[in-house]
C-alpha cells in the first residue's frame, strides 16, 4: 500500500499556503525523493536540483504564482518547481522525446517564464520584467533564483549595476553552493567564500545594533546616520568590500537555504521592498542524497544510475567518447610542446580537461562562466607567444562570438577553439544543442574550420590546428565515438583538402563530421537498388575542397548532410562553390531545418529530421524521381546546347540521361 505523500496534493504553489514550516519541510524531502526516482531512470541535473528544493519551496509558498514572476537562471535547478506547478504525473518523462523539458519552458506552463538554459541571462530577464511592473504601476513580486557561479558572468554584472541605479523592485535570491558544474574560481567566489567562513558576521552585526539601541540617546542616535552608519558598522565587522550594497542593492547576511522557516522570514521581509534586494542564501548541492552530496560534479548532469550507489548505468564495452579522446590528445599535445595552454569556462570535466589539468596546473586557465573572458585572455596569450585552445561547448561559444571576430581573428591571433557538443546533444535540447557553430565561425575571415568525422581524424584535427598560423576551429560531437583506431602518431591534415572514402558515378554525398558514418551507410542502402554514391568526408568546413565539389557536379546529383544549420552552413558553402564553378548538376542540402529542435535521443532526432541512412536515401531517390520528371526541361536544353543536331556531340553521360529523362 502506497503512503500518502504531501506531494500528491499539491496541484499548484496556491496550495502551499495551508501548510505550515513543519509540513514545508516534509514536503521538500518528498519532492527530494520524486526527483532521485526520476532522474535515476532519465538522468538529469540532479545536484543542482536537490540543493535548490528548499529555496523554491519557500518562496513559491508566499507568491501567488503565475501573477508572480519567478526567473530561474539556467533552469535545471528547477525541478521542485516543475512538481509544484501542476507537471508531477508528467514528471516521469522529464528529458524524454515529448516529454517535460529539463529546463524551464514558457510553452510547457505558464509558471515558466523564460526558456532558460544558459547561464547569467536571469537578472536581465528580471530587469525587464521588474520595469514593466513600473511602466504599468502594477504589484506583482519579481524574483531571480542565480547560482552564485552565474553571478560572476558578466551579463549578471551588468543587471544588478542596471537594477541598483534603477532602484528597481525585484529580489535576487543568491544560491550560494560554492559550485557551477566544476569548483567555482575567482575573486567573487572568494569574497562569498569569505562571507560563509564568517560565522560571526551576523551575530555581531546584530548584537552591534542591539547594543547601540540600548545605549542611551547618543548611541541611538548613531542609527539616524542611516545608510552611510550601515555601511560602517559592516566594515567593521567585516573588512572587504559589501559589492552589492555599494551598487544599491540591500543585501542580506547569509541564510541557511536548509531552513524552510528561516527562509521564509527573509524572503517575507524582502518581497515587500520597493527596491531591489539580494538573499545570500547558502546551500549544498545534492542535498538530501548522499551520492550526489560526495560527488556533486558527477551529479550535475547525469545518465541514469543505480539510486543506492549512485553509480552510472553504462553499456559494457563502448568505445570512448570525443570528449575523452580530445582530452587525452591535448595532453599529448602539451607534453610536445611547452607553449600550449588549455582554457575553460567552468567546465573542466565536462570539456575533458581534468587530466591537463592535473599533469599541466600552471597552464590550464578555468576562467568560470566567462566565455568572453576565455576567448579575450586567449587573444592575449597568443599575443605573449604561447597556443591557446579554448575548449567550450558550442552551445556556450555563442556568447563570444564577438570577442573571436574582433580579439582573434581580425589580428589572425595564434587559438585554437575546441567545441564540445557540436550538434545534436540529444535529452537537453534546443538550449544546448551545438548548431550553430559552423554559420558563426564560417562567416569569419582569416578562421578556419575542421570538422572530423571519427575519433581518429580528431586527434589529427587537433594536431593541424594548433600547428596552423591565425584562429582554427574544430567541432565534435557528445557521446561515444566511432570505434576508429587511434593513431600512433597525430597527421597534420593538408588546409581545405577532403578524402574521399567510397567512389561511385550517381550521386555525389559530401558530408560534414559525424554525418559521414550515417552517409556510408546511406550509401550502402542505395548500392542494393543500383545506385552508386561517392561519399566525401570533407573534413574542412572552411576553406572547402573546391576540387572535390568540382568533381562531384560530374554526377547526377550533389547532396550535402551536414550536423548543424542549412541557413548560412556548410552546405550552402558547397552551393556557394559549384555557382562560382558555373555548375548546373542538381544540389541539396540536408540539415537542421530554420526551427529549433525539441529533446530526444539522437538517433530519434536524426531519423525526425532525414539525417539518419534510411532519411539521406529516401531524399536521394526522391530527388533522383524529380530529375526523371524533369526530362522535357533537359531535353529542350540539350536541343539548344545542339541546335541543328541535337545528338551529335552528346557524352555517354548526357545521352543516358537524355533517355532516362524520358521515363518514370
Amino acid at each position: 500500500m502506497d503512503v500518502p505523500r504531501i506531494l500528491d496534493a499539491i496541484s499548484s504553489p496556491a496550495d502551499l499556503k495551508v501548510l505550515d514550516n513543519e509540513e514545508l519541510a516534509i514536503l521538500a524531502r518528498e519532492i527530494r525523493q520524486e526527483i532521485v526516482a526520476t532522474t535515476s531512470v532519465t538522468g538529469g541535473h540532479v545536484a543542482s536540483s536537490l540543493g535548490a528544493v528548499d529555496i523554491i519551496v519557500a518562496l513559491e509558498s508566499l507568491l501567488d504564482m503565475p501573477r508572480d514572476r519567478v526567473v530561474f537562471d539556467v533552469g535545471h535547478q528547477a525541478y521542485a518547481h516543475k512538481l509544484l506547478t501542476g507537471r508531477r504525473e508528467a514528471f516521469k518523462t522529464l528529458r524524454t522525446y515529448g516529454g517535460l523539458s529539463g529546463f524551464t519552458k514558457p510553452s510547457e506552463s505558464p509558471y515558466d517564464v523564460h526558456p532558460s538554459g544558459h547561464a547569467s541571462d536571469s537578472l536581465s530577464i528580471a530587469t525587464g520584467l521588474a520595469k514593466a511592473r513600473q511602466l504599468k504601476g502594477t504589484d506583482e513580486k519579481v524574483v531571480a533564483l542565480i547560482g552564485d557561479a552565474s553571478l560572476a558572468g558578466g551579463m549578471a554584472f551588468e543587471a544588478l549595476n542596471y537594477m541598483g541605479n534603477e532602484q528597481l523592485p525585484l529580489v535576487v535570491i543568491l544560491n550560494d553552493n560554492e559550485m557551477s558544474i566544476s569548483r567555482n574560481v575567482g575573486a567573487l567566489m572568494k569574497h562569498l567564500g569569505n562571507i560563509r567562513a564568517n560565522s560571526h558576521y551576523r551575530e555581531a552585526r546584530e548584537g552591534l545594533q542591539a547594543a547601540m539601541e540600548q545605549g542611551g540617546p547618543a548611541a541611538r542616535g548613531l542609527l539616524g546616520f542611516g545608510k552611510n552608519m550601515k555601511e560602517s558598522l559592516k566594515q567593521m565587522v567585516i573588512p572587504h568590500t559589501m559589492i552589492y550594497e555599494s551598487l544599491g542593492i540591500v543585501c542580506t547576511a547569509p541564510i541557511d537555504g536548509h531552513n524552510i522557516a528561516e527562509l521564509r522570514d527573509v524572503l517575507s521581509l524582502v518581497l515587500e521592498m520597493d527596491g531591489p534586494a539580494l538573499v545570500h542564501v547558502v546551500t549544498r548541492k545534492g542535498e538530501g542524497y548522499e551520492p550526489a552530496r560526495r560527488d556533486p560534479e558527477a551529479f550535475h548532469g547525469t545518465g541514469p544510475y543505480d539510486i543506492a550507489t549512485g553509480r552510472a548505468l553504462k553499456k559494457p564495452g563502448r568505445a570512448p567518447s570525443y570528449t575523452e579522446v580530445f582530452g587525452a590528445a591535448l595532453a599529448d599535445e602539451a607534453a610536445n610542446d611547452a607553449d600550449v595552454v588549455a582554457i575553460t569556462a567552468a567546465m573542466t570535466g565536462g570539456t575533458g580537461l581534468k587530466t591537463f589539468a592535473a599533469e599541466f596546473p600552471s597552464r590550464f586557465v578555468d576562467v568560470g562562466i566567462a566565455e568572453e573572458q576565455a576567448v579575450g585572455m586567449a587573444a592575449g596569450l597568443s599575443s605573449g607567444g604561447k597556443k591557446p585552445v579554448v575548449a567550450l561547448y558550442s552551445t556556450f561559444m555563442q556568447r563570444a562570438v564577438d570577442q573571436m571576430i574582433i580579439d582573434v581573428a581580425l589580428p589572425e591571433a595564434n587559438v585554437v577553439f575546441a567545441f564540445d557538443r557540436a550538434g545534436l546533444v540529444g535529452d537537453d535540447g534546443p538550449t544546448h544543442h551545438g548548431v550553430f557553430d559552423m554559420v558563426y565561425t564560417r562567416m569569419v575571415p582569416n578562421m578556419r574550420v575542421l570538422a572530423p568525422s571519427d575519433e581518429a581524424e580528431l586527434v589529427h584535427a587537433l594536431h593541424t590546428a594548433l600547428v596552423l598560423e591565425g584562429p582554427v576551429s574544430l567541432r565534435y560531437p557528445r557521446g561515444e565515438a566511432e570505434g576508429a583506431p587511434l593513431p600512433d602518431a597525430p597527421e597534420v591534415l593538408e588546409v581545405g583538402k577532403s578524402r574521399t572514402v567510397r567512389e561511385g558515378g550517381d550521386v555525389a554525398l559530401l558530408a560534414f563530421g559525424r554525418m559521414v558514418g550515417q552517409v556510408r551507410a546511406a550509401a550502402e542502402l542505395l548500392s542494393a537498388e543500383g545506385i552508386e554514391c561517392r561519399v566525401v568526408d570533407m573534413r574542412w568546413v572552411k576553406p572547402l575542397d573546391a576540387e572535390a565539389i568540382a568533381a562531384a557536379a560530374a554526377c547526377r546529383l550533389v547532396v550535402t548532410v551536414e550536423e548543424g544549420v542549412i541557413a548560412g552552413g556548410a552546405g550552402e558553402g558547397v552551393l556557394e562553390v559549384l555557382a562560382r564553378q558555373g555548375a548546373t548538376t542538381p544540389a541539396v542540402t540536408l540539415g537542421i531545418p530554420d526551427r529549433f529542435i525539441g529533446q530526444g535521443p539522437v538517433p530519434q532526432l536524426f531519423a525526425d529530421l532525414g539525417l539518419n541512412a534510411e532519411g539521406i536515401a529516401a531524399t536521394v531517390r526522391e530527388q533522383l524521381k524529380m530529375k526523371k520528371r524533369s526530362g522535357v526541361d533537359e531535353m529542350i536544353e540539350l536541343a539548344k546546347k545542339h541546335a541543328g543536331n541535337p545528338m551529335a556531340d552528346l557524352t555517354d553521360r548526357e545521352i543516358r540521361d537524355f533517355n532516362e529523362s524520358r521515363y518514370e
